[in-house]
Protein backbone atom coordinates (compact mmCIF):
# COMPACT_ATOMS: atom_id res chain seq x y z
CA UNK A 1 0.00 0.00 0.00
CA UNK A 2 2.86 1.90 -0.35
CA UNK A 3 5.59 3.54 -3.18
CA UNK A 4 6.87 1.97 -6.13
CA UNK A 5 10.09 -1.02 -4.85
CA UNK A 6 13.91 -0.86 -5.24
CA UNK A 7 15.30 -4.47 -7.21
CA UNK A 8 17.68 -3.85 -4.25
CA UNK A 9 15.49 -3.03 -0.91
CA UNK A 10 16.71 -0.65 1.86
CA UNK A 11 19.05 -2.17 4.23
CA UNK A 12 17.20 -2.63 7.58
CA UNK A 13 19.69 -0.60 9.71
CA UNK A 14 19.70 2.14 7.08
CA UNK A 15 15.94 2.35 6.71
CA UNK A 16 14.95 6.19 6.81
CA UNK A 17 12.63 8.27 4.61
CA UNK A 18 13.10 7.28 1.22
CA UNK A 19 12.32 8.59 -2.13
CA UNK A 20 9.92 7.40 -4.91
CA UNK A 21 12.46 4.19 -5.69
CA UNK A 22 12.83 2.56 -2.51
CA UNK A 23 10.98 0.93 0.66
CA UNK A 24 11.44 0.88 4.53
CA UNK A 25 11.49 -3.01 4.43
CA UNK A 26 11.15 -3.36 7.87
CA UNK A 27 7.64 -1.66 7.27
CA UNK A 28 7.17 -4.28 4.62
CA UNK A 29 7.70 -7.45 6.97
CA UNK A 30 5.69 -5.96 9.52
CA UNK A 31 2.85 -4.89 7.14
CA UNK A 32 2.38 -8.81 6.31
CA UNK A 33 2.76 -9.73 9.84
CA UNK A 34 -0.03 -7.73 10.95
CA UNK A 35 -2.29 -8.80 7.35
CA UNK A 36 -1.70 -12.05 9.12
CA UNK A 37 -3.36 -11.48 12.33
CA UNK A 38 -6.20 -9.60 10.62
CA UNK A 39 -6.70 -12.81 8.92
CA UNK A 40 -7.07 -15.15 11.82
CA UNK A 41 -9.49 -12.22 13.80
CA UNK A 42 -11.16 -11.75 11.04
CA UNK A 43 -11.90 -15.57 10.05
CA UNK A 44 -12.53 -16.29 13.87
CA UNK A 45 -15.19 -14.07 14.45
CA UNK A 46 -16.47 -12.96 11.29
CA UNK A 47 -16.49 -15.34 8.47
CA UNK A 48 -16.55 -18.29 10.33
CA UNK A 49 -19.87 -16.83 11.30
CA UNK A 50 -18.86 -16.51 15.41
CA UNK A 51 -19.99 -13.25 16.16
CA UNK A 52 -23.75 -13.81 14.52
CA UNK A 53 -24.08 -17.05 16.21
CA UNK A 54 -25.56 -17.92 19.68
CA UNK A 55 -23.54 -18.21 22.72
CA UNK A 56 -25.18 -22.01 23.01
CA UNK A 57 -24.14 -22.66 18.95
CA UNK A 58 -20.90 -21.74 19.31
CA UNK A 59 -20.25 -23.86 22.85
CA UNK A 60 -21.77 -27.07 20.73
CA UNK A 61 -18.92 -26.43 18.29
CA UNK A 62 -16.35 -26.11 20.89
CA UNK A 63 -13.98 -29.46 22.44
CA UNK A 64 -13.47 -28.14 25.73
CA UNK A 65 -10.13 -27.51 26.73
CA UNK A 66 -8.43 -27.09 23.01
CA UNK A 67 -10.85 -25.05 21.95
CA UNK A 68 -11.09 -22.78 25.05
CA UNK A 69 -7.47 -22.67 25.09
CA UNK A 70 -7.03 -21.81 21.65
CA UNK A 71 -9.72 -19.00 22.46
CA UNK A 72 -8.02 -17.78 25.30
CA UNK A 73 -5.00 -17.18 23.05
CA UNK A 74 -7.11 -15.41 20.81
CA UNK A 75 -8.45 -13.31 22.73
CA UNK A 76 -5.73 -12.21 24.53
CA UNK A 77 -2.38 -11.97 21.79
CA UNK A 78 -4.45 -11.00 18.51
CA UNK A 79 -8.15 -9.85 18.71
CA UNK A 80 -8.07 -6.35 18.20
CA UNK A 81 -4.46 -5.82 18.62
CA UNK A 82 -3.27 -6.75 14.98
CA UNK A 83 -6.10 -4.50 13.52
CA UNK A 84 -4.30 -1.87 15.84
CA UNK A 85 -1.08 -2.71 14.15
CA UNK A 86 -2.30 -2.18 10.82
CA UNK A 87 -4.16 0.72 11.45
CA UNK A 88 -0.99 2.20 13.03
CA UNK A 89 1.11 1.37 10.13
CA UNK A 90 -1.47 3.56 7.80
CA UNK A 91 -0.69 6.43 10.07
CA UNK A 92 2.50 6.03 9.84
CA UNK A 93 2.88 5.64 5.65
CA UNK A 94 0.80 8.66 5.56
CA UNK A 95 3.84 10.08 7.68
CA UNK A 96 6.32 8.81 5.29
CA UNK A 97 4.71 10.17 2.15
CA UNK A 98 4.28 13.35 3.48
CA UNK A 99 8.36 13.74 4.39
CA UNK A 100 8.95 12.27 1.16
CA UNK A 101 6.60 15.56 -0.42
CA UNK A 102 8.35 17.93 1.93
CA UNK A 103 11.68 16.81 0.78
CA UNK A 104 10.73 17.31 -3.09
CA UNK A 105 9.03 20.69 -1.91
CA UNK A 106 5.90 19.77 -3.61
CA UNK A 107 1.82 19.17 -1.96
CA UNK A 108 0.99 15.87 -0.67
CA UNK A 109 -2.78 17.13 -0.64
CA UNK A 110 -4.22 16.42 -4.31
CA UNK A 111 -2.41 13.11 -5.03
CA UNK A 112 -3.29 11.94 -1.42
CA UNK A 113 -6.79 12.77 -1.85
CA UNK A 114 -7.09 10.88 -4.98
CA UNK A 115 -5.37 8.25 -3.67
CA UNK A 116 -8.02 8.04 -0.51
CA UNK A 117 -11.10 8.18 -2.92
CA UNK A 118 -9.99 5.70 -5.01
CA UNK A 119 -9.39 3.94 -1.56
CA UNK A 120 -12.98 4.50 -0.46
CA UNK A 121 -14.50 3.18 -4.19
CA UNK A 122 -12.25 -0.12 -3.60
CA UNK A 123 -13.78 0.11 0.08
CA UNK A 124 -17.30 0.77 -0.96
CA UNK A 125 -17.34 -2.27 -3.56
CA UNK A 126 -15.86 -4.73 -1.44
CA UNK A 127 -18.23 -3.71 1.56
CA UNK A 128 -21.61 -4.61 -0.35
CA UNK A 129 -20.11 -6.87 -2.95
CA UNK A 130 -17.93 -8.98 -0.95
CA UNK A 131 -17.93 -9.28 2.67
CA UNK A 132 -19.69 -6.66 5.17
CA UNK A 133 -16.32 -5.77 7.32
CA UNK A 134 -14.37 -4.30 4.83
CA UNK A 135 -12.13 -1.11 6.47
CA UNK A 136 -10.53 -0.01 3.66
CA UNK A 137 -13.75 2.35 3.06
CA UNK A 138 -13.38 3.48 7.06
CA UNK A 139 -9.48 3.80 6.50
CA UNK A 140 -9.99 6.20 3.36
CA UNK A 141 -12.46 8.50 5.02
CA UNK A 142 -10.56 8.79 7.95
CA UNK A 143 -7.30 9.24 5.86
CA UNK A 144 -9.12 12.67 5.00
CA UNK A 145 -9.63 13.77 8.99
CA UNK A 146 -5.61 12.52 9.21
CA UNK A 147 -4.50 15.33 6.17
CA UNK A 148 -5.81 17.64 9.04
CA UNK A 149 -3.22 16.56 11.03
CA UNK A 150 -0.19 16.80 8.64
CA UNK A 151 0.77 20.30 9.96
CA UNK A 152 0.06 19.99 13.42
CA UNK A 153 2.16 20.01 16.34
CA UNK A 154 3.36 16.60 17.65
CA UNK A 155 1.59 18.00 20.80
CA UNK A 156 -1.75 18.41 19.25
CA UNK A 157 -0.98 15.28 17.72
CA UNK A 158 -0.40 13.14 21.33
CA UNK A 159 -3.37 14.84 22.81
CA UNK A 160 -5.79 14.13 20.29
CA UNK A 161 -4.39 10.73 19.92
CA UNK A 162 -5.38 9.79 23.63
CA UNK A 163 -8.74 11.91 23.40
CA UNK A 164 -9.53 9.22 20.76
CA UNK A 165 -7.98 5.98 22.24
CA UNK A 166 -8.81 6.46 25.87
CA UNK A 167 -10.99 8.93 26.66
CA UNK A 168 -13.50 8.93 23.78
CA UNK A 169 -14.10 4.84 24.72
CA UNK A 170 -15.43 5.72 28.29
CA UNK A 171 -17.20 9.13 27.44
CA UNK A 172 -19.40 7.53 24.77
CA UNK A 173 -20.50 4.40 26.40
CA UNK A 174 -21.05 6.63 30.02
CA UNK A 175 -23.38 9.21 28.25
CA UNK A 176 -25.46 6.20 26.79
CA UNK A 177 -25.86 5.40 30.31
CA UNK A 178 -26.42 8.57 31.34
CA UNK A 179 -28.70 10.55 29.00
CA UNK A 180 -31.43 8.49 28.27
CA UNK A 181 -31.96 7.51 32.37
CA UNK A 182 -31.71 11.68 32.92
CA UNK A 183 -34.41 12.19 29.46
CA UNK A 184 -37.00 9.29 30.31
CA UNK A 185 -36.06 7.32 33.61
CA UNK A 186 -33.94 4.29 34.59
CA UNK A 187 -36.72 1.68 34.17
CA UNK A 188 -37.17 3.21 30.62
CA UNK A 189 -33.95 3.47 30.06
CA UNK A 190 -32.87 0.12 30.76
CA UNK A 191 -35.85 -1.43 28.37
CA UNK A 192 -35.06 0.96 25.49
CA UNK A 193 -31.15 -0.55 26.08
CA UNK A 194 -33.18 -4.24 25.87
CA UNK A 195 -34.50 -3.08 23.01
CA UNK A 196 -31.40 -1.87 20.93
CA UNK A 197 -29.60 -5.02 22.30
CA UNK A 198 -32.41 -7.30 21.21
CA UNK A 199 -32.40 -5.56 17.72
CA UNK A 200 -28.62 -5.94 17.19
CA UNK A 201 -29.36 -9.76 18.15
CA UNK A 202 -32.05 -10.27 15.42
CA UNK A 203 -30.05 -8.13 13.31
CA UNK A 204 -26.56 -10.70 13.39
CA UNK A 205 -29.44 -13.58 13.22
CA UNK A 206 -30.83 -12.28 10.29
CA UNK A 207 -27.04 -11.87 8.39
CA UNK A 208 -26.38 -15.44 9.75
CA UNK A 209 -29.05 -16.81 7.71
CA UNK A 210 -28.46 -14.64 4.83
CA UNK A 211 -24.67 -15.96 4.33
CA UNK A 212 -26.01 -19.56 5.35
CA UNK A 213 -28.20 -19.36 1.99
CA UNK A 214 -27.41 -21.27 -0.90
CA UNK A 215 -28.41 -18.18 -2.91
CA UNK A 216 -25.22 -15.59 -4.09
CA UNK A 217 -27.86 -12.93 -4.44
CA UNK A 218 -29.76 -13.48 -1.10
CA UNK A 219 -26.09 -13.65 0.53
CA UNK A 220 -25.25 -10.07 -1.43
CA UNK A 221 -28.96 -8.51 0.30
CA UNK A 222 -28.49 -9.90 3.75
CA UNK A 223 -24.74 -7.73 3.69
CA UNK A 224 -26.05 -4.77 2.16
CA UNK A 225 -29.01 -4.50 4.65
CA UNK A 226 -26.99 -5.18 7.74
CA UNK A 227 -24.16 -2.58 6.65
CA UNK A 228 -27.33 -0.15 6.33
CA UNK A 229 -28.64 -0.88 9.35
CA UNK A 230 -25.49 -0.93 11.59
CA UNK A 231 -23.47 1.74 10.12
CA UNK A 232 -24.82 4.59 12.05
CA UNK A 233 -24.78 3.24 15.77
CA UNK A 234 -22.73 3.94 18.72
CA UNK A 235 -20.16 1.02 18.62
CA UNK A 236 -19.54 2.69 15.16
CA UNK A 237 -18.38 5.99 16.25
CA UNK A 238 -16.69 4.58 19.00
CA UNK A 239 -14.84 2.46 16.88
CA UNK A 240 -13.99 4.77 14.46
CA UNK A 241 -12.41 7.37 16.84
CA UNK A 242 -10.00 4.32 17.58
CA UNK A 243 -9.17 4.08 14.30
CA UNK A 244 -8.15 7.84 13.96
CA UNK A 245 -6.16 7.56 17.22
CA UNK A 246 -4.14 4.80 16.03
CA UNK A 247 -3.85 6.35 12.89
CA UNK A 248 -2.76 9.81 14.63
CA UNK A 249 -0.06 7.45 16.73
CA UNK A 250 1.67 6.58 13.66
CA UNK A 251 1.86 9.86 12.23
CA UNK A 252 3.85 10.51 15.18
CA UNK A 253 6.26 7.79 14.69
CA UNK A 254 6.53 8.74 11.62
CA UNK A 255 7.72 11.62 12.53
CA UNK A 256 10.46 10.58 15.19
CA UNK A 257 11.42 7.59 12.65
CA UNK A 258 10.73 5.13 15.22
CA UNK A 259 10.61 2.41 12.61
CA UNK A 260 12.69 4.65 10.09
CA UNK A 261 16.47 5.21 12.29
CA UNK A 262 16.30 1.95 14.27
CA UNK A 263 20.29 2.40 15.79
CA UNK A 264 18.80 5.85 17.26
CA UNK A 265 16.27 4.03 18.73
CA UNK A 266 17.29 1.08 20.04
CA UNK A 267 17.04 1.69 23.49
CA UNK A 268 13.59 2.80 23.22
CA UNK A 269 12.65 -0.51 21.33
CA UNK A 270 13.57 -2.28 24.11
CA UNK A 271 11.59 -0.38 26.87
CA UNK A 272 8.65 -0.67 24.03
CA UNK A 273 9.01 -4.20 24.56
CA UNK A 274 9.27 -4.75 28.17
CA UNK A 275 6.63 -2.34 29.04
CA UNK A 276 4.50 -3.37 25.87
CA UNK A 277 4.18 -6.93 27.14
CA UNK A 278 4.34 -6.11 31.34
CA UNK A 279 1.51 -3.92 31.24
CA UNK A 280 -0.41 -5.40 27.86
CA UNK A 281 -0.40 -8.46 29.80
CA UNK A 282 -1.64 -6.79 32.76
CA UNK A 283 -4.64 -5.08 30.67
CA UNK A 284 -5.77 -7.85 28.15
CA UNK A 285 -5.59 -10.08 30.59
CA UNK A 286 -7.51 -9.05 33.21
CA UNK A 287 -9.86 -7.61 30.15
CA UNK A 288 -10.47 -11.25 29.02
CA UNK A 289 -11.03 -12.41 32.98
CA UNK A 290 -13.56 -9.87 33.91
CA UNK A 291 -16.05 -10.62 30.28
CA UNK A 292 -15.48 -14.27 31.13
CA UNK A 293 -16.36 -13.62 34.47
CA UNK A 294 -19.40 -11.15 33.67
CA UNK A 295 -20.86 -14.28 30.94
CA UNK A 296 -21.15 -16.34 33.75
CA UNK A 297 -23.03 -14.18 36.12
CA UNK A 298 -20.26 -13.55 38.67
CA UNK A 299 -20.18 -9.63 38.81
CA UNK A 300 -23.51 -9.53 40.02
CA UNK A 301 -24.79 -6.57 39.98
CA UNK A 302 -21.61 -4.43 39.35
CA UNK A 303 -21.88 -6.08 35.78
CA UNK A 304 -22.96 -2.64 33.95
CA UNK A 305 -20.44 -0.49 35.48
CA UNK A 306 -17.39 -3.12 34.94
CA UNK A 307 -18.88 -2.87 31.13
CA UNK A 308 -18.95 0.71 31.40
CA UNK A 309 -15.02 0.69 32.49
CA UNK A 310 -14.01 -2.17 29.50
CA UNK A 311 -13.70 -0.28 26.76
CA UNK A 312 -10.87 2.17 28.26
CA UNK A 313 -8.80 -0.78 29.52
CA UNK A 314 -9.93 -2.96 26.32
CA UNK A 315 -8.03 -0.10 24.34
CA UNK A 316 -4.90 0.28 26.61
CA UNK A 317 -4.66 -3.38 26.16
CA UNK A 318 -4.63 -3.35 22.55
CA UNK A 319 -2.24 -0.68 21.96
CA UNK A 320 0.37 -2.67 24.27
CA UNK A 321 0.68 -5.23 23.24
CA UNK A 322 0.22 -3.94 19.37
CA UNK A 323 3.34 -1.72 20.59
CA UNK A 324 5.34 -4.97 21.92
CA UNK A 325 5.09 -6.59 18.64
CA UNK A 326 6.45 -3.42 17.02
CA UNK A 327 8.96 -2.97 19.51
CA UNK A 328 10.09 -7.11 18.52
CA UNK A 329 10.12 -6.28 14.52
CA UNK A 330 12.61 -3.71 15.76
CA UNK A 331 14.76 -5.04 17.95
CA UNK A 332 14.99 -8.50 15.13
CA UNK A 333 16.15 -6.06 12.79
CA UNK A 334 19.95 -5.98 13.76
CA UNK A 335 19.97 -9.82 13.86
CA UNK A 336 21.26 -12.17 10.56
CA UNK A 337 17.98 -14.50 10.98
CA UNK A 338 15.66 -11.94 11.49
CA UNK A 339 16.44 -10.44 7.99
CA UNK A 340 15.86 -14.01 6.86
CA UNK A 341 12.55 -13.71 8.46
CA UNK A 342 11.65 -10.57 7.31
CA UNK A 343 12.40 -11.83 3.67
CA UNK A 344 9.41 -14.04 3.86
CA UNK A 345 7.03 -12.04 4.69
CA UNK A 346 7.77 -8.68 2.56
CA UNK A 347 6.60 -9.55 -0.30
CA UNK A 348 3.25 -10.30 1.65
CA UNK A 349 3.47 -6.88 2.94
CA UNK A 350 4.04 -5.21 -0.11
CA UNK A 351 0.98 -6.74 -1.74
CA UNK A 352 -1.03 -6.14 1.16
CA UNK A 353 -4.14 -4.51 -0.61
CA UNK A 354 -4.20 -7.67 -2.92
CA UNK A 355 -3.42 -9.89 -0.18
CA UNK A 356 -6.52 -8.58 2.34
CA UNK A 357 -9.00 -8.33 -0.63
CA UNK A 358 -8.22 -11.95 -1.84
CA UNK A 359 -8.77 -13.01 2.10
CA UNK A 360 -12.19 -12.11 1.54
CA UNK A 361 -13.02 -13.30 -1.45
CA UNK A 362 -11.45 -17.02 -1.02
CA UNK A 363 -13.32 -16.87 3.06
CA UNK A 364 -16.73 -15.93 1.64
CA UNK A 365 -16.19 -18.69 -1.28
CA UNK A 366 -15.52 -21.32 1.53
CA UNK A 367 -17.70 -20.25 4.71
CA UNK A 368 -21.27 -18.59 2.61
CA UNK A 369 -23.89 -21.12 1.84
CA UNK A 370 -23.78 -20.79 -2.40
CA UNK A 371 -19.60 -21.67 -1.74
CA UNK A 372 -18.44 -24.39 0.57
CA UNK A 373 -20.92 -24.00 3.10
CA UNK A 374 -18.89 -23.74 6.58
CA UNK A 375 -20.01 -20.93 7.85
CA UNK A 376 -21.05 -21.63 11.78
CA UNK A 377 -19.67 -25.68 11.26
CA UNK A 378 -15.99 -25.06 12.20
CA UNK A 379 -14.13 -25.27 16.11
CA UNK A 380 -11.89 -22.55 16.18
CA UNK A 381 -8.83 -25.10 15.56
CA UNK A 382 -10.15 -25.99 12.02
CA UNK A 383 -10.61 -22.21 11.31
CA UNK A 384 -6.90 -21.43 13.03
CA UNK A 385 -5.55 -24.25 10.13
CA UNK A 386 -7.63 -23.24 7.41
CA UNK A 387 -5.93 -19.76 8.16
CA UNK A 388 -1.99 -20.84 7.91
CA UNK A 389 -2.84 -22.64 4.94
CA UNK A 390 -4.02 -19.55 2.90
CA UNK A 391 -1.90 -17.55 4.10
CA UNK A 392 1.24 -19.96 3.51
CA UNK A 393 -0.52 -19.80 0.01
CA UNK A 394 -0.53 -16.08 -0.13
CA UNK A 395 3.16 -16.03 1.08
CA UNK A 396 4.01 -18.28 -1.47
CA UNK A 397 1.86 -16.26 -4.72
CA UNK A 398 3.24 -12.77 -3.33
CA UNK A 399 6.88 -14.25 -3.79
CA UNK A 400 6.07 -15.35 -7.09
CA UNK A 401 4.16 -12.50 -8.31
CA UNK A 402 6.77 -9.86 -7.41
CA UNK A 403 9.27 -11.85 -8.76
CA UNK A 404 7.62 -10.71 -12.36
CA UNK A 405 5.62 -7.05 -11.36
CA UNK A 406 6.57 -4.34 -9.51
CA UNK A 407 3.10 -4.35 -7.70
CA UNK A 408 0.55 -6.37 -6.68
CA UNK A 409 -3.05 -6.38 -9.14
CA UNK A 410 -5.17 -4.09 -6.84
CA UNK A 411 -2.25 -1.91 -6.08
CA UNK A 412 -1.51 -1.45 -9.78
CA UNK A 413 -5.14 -0.52 -10.51
CA UNK A 414 -5.14 1.81 -7.19
CA UNK A 415 -1.47 3.40 -8.22
CA UNK A 416 -2.85 3.82 -12.37
CA UNK A 417 -6.16 5.26 -11.20
CA UNK A 418 -4.77 7.67 -8.48
CA UNK A 419 -2.31 9.36 -11.42
CA UNK A 420 -4.89 9.00 -14.45
CA UNK A 421 -2.58 6.61 -16.40
CA UNK A 422 -1.90 2.98 -16.11
CA UNK A 423 1.68 3.01 -14.60
CA UNK A 424 4.34 -0.03 -15.84
CA UNK A 425 4.05 -3.28 -14.61
CA UNK A 426 6.46 -5.24 -15.54
CA UNK A 427 9.46 -5.70 -14.01
CA UNK A 428 12.47 -4.50 -16.51
CA UNK A 429 14.83 -7.85 -16.84
CA UNK A 430 18.08 -7.96 -14.87
CA UNK A 431 21.22 -7.17 -16.88
CA UNK A 432 24.35 -9.58 -16.44
CA UNK A 433 27.26 -7.88 -14.82
CA UNK A 434 30.12 -7.00 -16.61
CA UNK A 435 32.07 -10.00 -17.39
CA UNK A 436 29.68 -12.20 -15.51
CA UNK A 437 29.95 -16.14 -16.90
CA UNK A 438 27.12 -16.96 -18.61
CA UNK A 439 24.93 -19.56 -16.75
Amino acid sequence: MSETASPTPTPLLDARPVDVSERVTLLDALRGFALWGVFVSNSISWFSGRSMMRRDQVAALEVPFLEAALKAVYDFAINQKFMTLFAFLFGLGFSIQFARAEARETSILRVYSRRLLVLLGIGVFHHYAIWCGDVLHTYAVLGFALLLFRNSSNKTVFIWAAVLLLVMPLVVPGLMRIVPVWLHGAEAAAEAAKARQALATAGRAQLLEALSSDSFWTSLVGTARFNVDSYLSINRFTWMCSVLGRFLLGLLAGRFLLLQDLERHHRLHQRMLFWGLFLGVIGSGSTVVIWKMQRQGMLGESSSHWTWTLGGLQELGYLLLAAAYVATFALLARRGWGQRFFNLLMPVGRMALTNYLMQSVVSVSLYNGWGLGLIAKLPTSRIVVMCMGLFAGQVAFSHWWLKRFRFGPVEWLWRSLTYGKAQPMKLAPKRESAGAAPA
